[in-house]
């Protein structure tokens, strides 16, 4: 993905200071906090211990979880596929379909059973949303898995567009058991450290939790407000 640039960068807050009656702040110093409870939650907990709080949440979150090892992925993919009546899938270009058996063994043979897939394709622009907006189910692997929310972390790039989990009825996340961590704690102190050794981070870092969702109005639970009104987590035993 190509870095963005940063125009008039020093005349905006130089300017912005001076509106406030300051001079301008060049560095920031980083405070330091007596206490942080932030890293002291589940701060012990194992992978599988992980795993059980993160299906125990998912109930909270109106999602479905599943656990399979990388033999049965393709066979509870399709099984979820069968559940939900599924004729149309939307999904990234990612090198994880193959390293996950789902390639050969799931993308290639949906055309024989009158699936169509449509693989995220950043030569196609707009075409790609208009095939998420019509696609029953859109599956993408979760990057970061925040099991104390049953959160999602994706970080979308060139192929690996967010409109994938944003716009089909159904989003299907799969999720590495290795990327189980407690909170949004380790996601966010992950992504720091990342920006810290200069590396480029994605643009876009979306946080899921379950289906679209709004309790805005009356304090009145609504699924599928903005987005995929079902939800499925399938955790893969990876290691």
């Amino acid at each position: 993905m190509a870095q963005g640039q940063i125009h008039n960068r020093d005349s905006f807050l130089t300017t912005v200071a001076e509106k406030l009656g300051r001079d301008r702040k060049k560095t920031v110093t980083k405070p330091q906090w007596t206490t942080t409870p932030q890293y002291d939650v589940l701060k012990d907990a194992s992978q599988d211990e992980l795993v059980e709080v993160l299906k125990k949440h998912c109930e909270v979150i109106h999602t479905q979880f599943i656990e399979t090892n990388l033999v049965e992925l393709p066979q509870k993919i399709h099984e979820v596929f069968d559940q939900y009546e599924v004729g149309s899938v939307v999904t990234w270009k990612d090198d994880r379909h193959k390293e996950f058996g789902l390639e050969e063994e799931l993308l290639d043979k949906l055309p024989e059973e009158n699936i169509d897939v449509h693989i995220w394709d950043p030569t196609l622009k707009e075409k790609n949303i208009e095939a998420a907006e019509k696609a029953d189910v859109g599956i993408t692997f979760s990057d970061i898995t925040l099991a104390e929310s049953g959160t999602v972390v994706l970080f979308s790039s060139q192929n690996k567009g967010r409109s994938v989990s944003l716009l089909p009825k159904t989003y299907i996340a799969i999720v590495p058991k290795s990327t189980l961590v407690p909170r949004m704690t380790q996601a966010t102190s992950y992504i720091n450290k990342q920006v810290q050794e200069g590396k480029n981070i994605s643009s876009c870092i979306d946080f899921i939790t379950g289906p679209s969702n709004s309790a805005d109005i009356e304090l009145n639970l609504i699924v599928g407000v903005h987005g995929p009104i079902r939800a499925t987590y399938i955790l893969v035993n990876d290691k």
